[in-house]
């Protein structure tokens, strides 16, 4: 990827995160913000939107870290499996640890007495079908071999990016960070193919345009000689 299309895949998915939490994060923490609308109170407003976005932001960030570290662990997963089918194998079954530990150990440690686990299993069915659904995709636009590789980056990785949130067991934070983290990760995933595309129609355009140059800059030294 050129550089030029990558501060535009990096800008686009940062105010994407920015923006969904700035929107997301009045409803998601109504009661905590509803002052400020009945009293009309626009600084307060305001002020609080630029909060949100730029938490939206950091977390934008930490997607793209994590996007970034999976294309890395991808190849090396191929390269020391050497078969797609068997690093298939491998991500599926760590989806299905990582799931169930987001379920079991979150029941552990923060339920009460009595409490249902179907709250617990509730979050990490959420996480599941947003995975589902963005590795479906993924695989309708690129090629049906991606499916696993997108699920696993939509359900692992992303669990893995939202761990420090899902330590304090606030509600207000788990959904405030989870929805941009989705909306990056399955951005990202999607899109990478077109900026991929337009870095290689640019490099194309540069390497025809020196090819021009150094054709003409020959001509006008034989026309000299």
């Amino acid at each position: 990827m050129t550089i030029r299309n990558w501060l535009r895949f990096f800008f686009s998915t940062l105010f994407l995160g920015g923006i969904i939490t700035g929107v997301l994060g009045f409803l998601i923490r109504w009661s905590e913000f509803q002052p400020y609308f009945t009293e009309m109170n626009i600084g307060a407003i305001f002020s609080t939107f630029i909060w949100l976005v730029g938490v939206g932001f950091i977390f934008s960030v930490v997607s793209q870290v994590g996007f970034f570290a999976y294309l890395f662990i991808h190849q090396f997963g191929l390269g020391v499996f050497r078969s797609l089918s068997l690093w298939n194998a491998v991500q599926i079954f760590l989806i299905i640890v990582v799931l169930f530990d987001l379920v079991y150990l979150r029941f552990q440690k923060f339920a009460g007495k009595e409490e249902s686990l179907l709250p617990y299993i509730g979050l990490a069915i959420f996480i599941l079908i947003a995975g589902l659904i963005t590795a479906y995709f993924k695989a309708k636009t690129t090629s049906r071999t991606t499916f696993v590789s997108a699920l696993f980056f939509m359900v692992v990785i992303t669990i893995l990016e939202w761990l420090p949130v899902l330590r304090t067991n606030d509600e207000g934070w788990l959904f405030l960070v989870i929805f941009p983290l989705i909306a990056c990760n399955a951005y990202q995933l999607l899109v990478l193919p077109k900026y991929n595309r337009l870095s290689e129609e640019d490099t194309a355009r540069r390497l025809a345009a020196k090819k021009n140059m150094t054709a003409k800059a020959g001509t006008e030294k034989a026309n000299r000689t």
